[in-house]
Order: C-alpha cells, then sequence, then structure tokens
C-alpha cells in the first residue's frame, strides 16, 4: 500500500509542478494530466510498485499485460491452496495474452462454480483484455455478478475503474471509485490509496471539464 500512496505522491506532485511552477496552461491540463493517469493505470495494470526494479532491457520490452493483470487480481485475494484448477488453468492462458482461451476456460468453470468471486472477477478482467480495454457487456456482466457475490469485497468495481480508467473514461472510472469509497468502511486498508485517486480525479475533472 505504502508504494501505491508513493507512486500517487509523485504523481500529484507532478502535476502541481507543472500548474504552479512551470506555468502550464490551462488548455494543457488536460493533456498532461491524462498523461500522468494513463500511467497510472498502465503500471497498476502491468507493474509491481512494491516490488524493487529491474534495469533488464529484456524485461522492459516484453510485453507484461497478461501477467500484471493476473497478478494483480491475486494481491487482493492472496495465494490460496484452494484455487480451482479451471481458475490456475485461466491464469495461465491469460498470463501469455490469450484472453479468449481464459475466458472460455473460466465460461465452463463458473458454470459449475457460479458463486466463485475471484472466478466472475477473472472473467471480467479477460474479457476487457481480449478487447483491447473496452469494457464490453459481457465484461460489465461478470463484474456485477462478482460485486452482487460479496457486495463489501472492493475487488470489482476497483478494477471495474481501472478498466473505464484505461479506456480514457475519466468520469466514469471516478464515479466506479466514488461510490466504493462511499461503501467503504472508515477503517477499511484500502480507503487511504482510493480517497487519492478520486482527489486526483476530481482535480483533473475540474481543470478540464471535456474529458468523457
Amino acid at each position: 500500500m505504502a508504494g501505491w500512496i508513493a507512486v500517487l505522491a509523485l504523481a500529484l506532485a507532478a502535476f502541481t509542478l507543472a500548474a504552479t511552477a512551470l506555468r502550464l496552461p490551462r488548455e494543457g491540463y488536460a493533456l498532461f494530466g491524462s498523461v500522468l493517469l494513463f500511467g497510472l493505470a498502465g503500471y497498476a495494470w502491468q507493474g509491481s510498485p512494491e516490488q524493487p526494479g529491474s534495469p533488464k532491457a529484456a524485461q522492459v520490452q516484453e510485453p507484461r499485460s497478461g501477467e500484471g493483470m493476473v497478478e494483480a487480481r491475486r494481491t487482493l485475494f492472496g495465494d490460496d491452496a484452494r484455487t480451482p484448477n479451471y481458475l490456475l488453468t485461466s491464469d495461465a492462458f491469460a498470463r501469455r495474452g490469450q484472453f479468449d482461451d481464459a475466458a472460455g476456460m473460466l465460461r465452463r468453470g463458473l458454470t459449475e462454480n457460479p458463486d466463485h468471486l475471484e472466478g466472475w472477477l477473472a472473467l471480467a478482467m479477460a474479457l476487457t483484455g481480449h478487447a483491447d480495454g473496452t469494457i464490453t457487456p459481457a465484461a460489465e456482466h461478470a463484474y456485477d455478478r462478482a460485486r452482487a457475490i460479496d457486495p463489501a469485497n472492493p475487488a470489482s468495481d476497483f478494477f471495474l475503474g481501472f478498466a473505464y480508467l484505461q479506456s480514457g473514461q475519466i468520469r466514469q472510472a471516478r464515479s466506479v471509485w466514488s461510490d466504493l469509497l462511499e461503501r467503504s468502511p472508515e477503517d477499511a486498508p484500502w480507503r487511504p490509496d482510493l480517497a487519492a485517486r478520486v482527489e486526483q480525479l476530481d482535480q483533473m475533472i475540474a481543470n478540464a471539464p471535456m474529458l468523457q
């Protein structure tokens, strides 16, 4: 969590520096802010802010969207020896970027495990990945199913917000995260990070009302 807060603080500091010390024109706020937000979205989807960086060029060049997607989801659920085989197999497909195969495996597995929250979330993310970041009706349905199974679990709306952010739908991402923040208990460990993200989006929208 500390890693995420540090990344967000750095992004906010960069935006403030550009807007004040560097006197970035107001008409440039949208572009500059979007660059920062998309960087954060990509980092969250692909990176691991709690892990030390590696200078190896091969790791930088290798596409890791599927790998990052699986690892990001797993951090919210932890390692569980009881993870069903169908989810393990679908994750193997997703790590290689074979999102259609991953989704097919998940659909078959969920037929026998209709109340498996992580399975529905994995399906939502696989369908979004297969659509190159677009949240299709099928993906939205899967996010809804995951949320309905355990409304107190933040995973569904957390990643749904990232998906909207990644597709450039800033206001929609803000709406999803703001609703999640309102539903979250005061002592929820994710509240500080989530509140900071909502505040950042509010600042961007205020400075660039033309954003979607």
